[in-house]
């Protein structure tokens, strides 16, 4: 049983109640307050639900499946309490009039919104060093990274904050935070969660999903946030349906790409540990090659700074946001509310992707790179035509120190080097943790199913977490 069942049990049975959870989730986001995993902690707003939520139950009605569950929530999905910043200066004053279907769909289920979690500006990035509000510390050691961008929802899980928070996925940032910080962490199927009312980063790969602690409680969260939305013209007709058949005698494959040069021979050794632990249960386990996997980062920073470059020309500081007070005319107050809003590297990406759209160069770099991103989405259905799921290391290093990667960029990329694939496939991928390197910090393990295979996929990782 995951945490999750655990809470609500107890809240629907009088052993606990919805505020003594929350009041409980409350004191540990402020005993956790120096890691940053809160950009806001919504403390007046959960009591007031968790009282609504007791007093439901003390009249004897249903409150949903997540009766009385605290829970977090990236930075970037729009809720109609506290703000929603991105962890950019150009929203630091922005208040949403609507809530994320996502967010409807688990408050419907009873669950309490206690805070919002910090990540990297925007979504850009893989470390939540790039926040506009400082970086969000790893839970296994402080002086390092907490991955992104949805760092801040890793560590809120890992701290034992809440039993589980949303992220956002566009190249791996829920997958590599939980690595980082030994927590599953859960990228569905393109298209399987509405993604309206959350802040567009790519919109080709932009995915919510949840991290927890357990595969169990990400089961139950798919059960409630897949599924059609008609503000969302991306998600597919409904298709998810819990797994109770346990996944035997399965054919898996294990990316060589992934195992080879370049990456971290304690996890390489996790790895291969790992496989040995799928052969023992009954399941073979066999070497493949991804060749277009080496092609997956200069694909991604392509597509990706190119859709976001347009996402993000909405912020002008003349709709909402923050508006440069100094600016003497329109343009003026473009450049200047867009240079003091975004950081860095959102500046950095939208030059990208404007210059990969530009005249004479959207055919030499844009279209280049998705028709490489299709022969890339070709080798995955070449081998799932043959294997059920695919394996490798979630990232080729542990989190890095703080600072280790200033000034260059393409570092903080590299880490994506595995996450980045299946996301340009649009496949569901899941991390879950798979020990610790010699100086105590986690390691994950993704397992890659095809597209709309999330059900089996959680049910064999499930399995395996036994």
């Amino acid at each position: 049983m995951g945490e999750i069942l655990k809470i609500v049990e107890a809240v629907r049975s009088g052993k606990s109640s919805a505020r003594a959870e929350v009041e409980k989730a409350i004191a540990a986001a402020r005993a956790n307050e120096k890691l940053h995993a809160f950009l806001e902690v919504l403390e007046d707003e959960a009591l007031v639900r968790a009282d609504e939520i007791d007093a439901r139950i003390a009249r004897g009605e249903d409150v949903g499946r997540l009766a009385g569950v605290p829970y977090a929530v990236k930075d970037n999905y729009l809720t109609t309490v506290g703000h929603t910043t991105a962890a950019a200066q150009i929203l630091e004053n922005f208040e949403s009039p609507i809530n994320a279907t996502a967010i409807e769909r688990l408050n419907n289920e009873g669950a309490i919104l206690i805070g919002k979690t910090n990540l990297d500006a925007f979504a850009h990035g893989g470390s939540t060093e790039n926040s506009g509000y400082g970086p969000t510390h790893n839970v296994a050691d402080f002086d390092r990274v907490a991955g992104g961008s949805s760092g801040g929802s890793a560590v809120a899980v890992a701290a034992g904050v809440v039993p589980f928070a949303m992220g956002s996925d566009t190249g791996g940032s829920i997958r590599e935070p939980a690595s980082f910080n030994g927590v599953v962490g859960y990228k569905p199927t393109y298209g399987a969660i509405s993604r309206y009312g959350v802040v567009a980063m790519a919109s080709s790969t932009d995915v919510l999903g949840p991290l927890t602690r357990t595969v169990a409680d990400a089961e139950i969260l798919m059960e409630i946030l897949a599924g059609q939305d008609g503000r969302d013209a991306t998600v597919h007709p409904d298709y998810y349906k819990t797994e109770t058949v346990v996944p035997k005698n399965l054919k898996i494959g294990l990316i060589e790409e992934y195992v080879g040069e370049g990456v971290d021979p304690e996890i390489v050794a996790r790895t291969r540990e790992y496989v040995t632990k799928l052969t023992e249960m009954g399941h073979s386990v066999s070497n493949v090659t991804l060749p277009m996997a080496k092609y997956a980062i200069a694909i991604y920073y392509i597509v990706v700074p190119a859709e976001l470059s347009s996402n993000l020309a909405r912020y002008d500081g003349v709709r909402y946001g923050v508006r440069a007070k100094d600016a003497k005319d329109l343009e003026g107050v473009y450049s200047l509310s867009r240079d003091i809003g975004f950081v860095p590297e959102n500046k950095r990406r939208v030059m990208i992707g404007s210059y990969v759209l530009s005249s004479g160069y959207f055919d030499a770099y844009y279209l280049q790179a998705q028709k490489a991103r299709t022969l890339l989405i070709q080798e995955f259905d070449k081998l799932f035509a043959e294997y059920d799921f695919l394996i490798g290391p979630t990232a080729p290093e542990t989190a890095w120190k703080i600072g280790a990667h200033a000034g260059d960029p393409i570092k903080d990329y590299l880490a994506d080097l595995m996450t980045t694939p299946p996301s340009l496939a649009g496949l569901p991928a899941i991390s879950i943790p798979n020990g610790e390197s010699k100086n105590g910090l986690p390691i994950g393990i993704q397992i890659i199913g095809p597209q709309k295979s999330d059900a089996r996929l959680l049910a064999f990782a499930k399995e395996v977490e036994k």
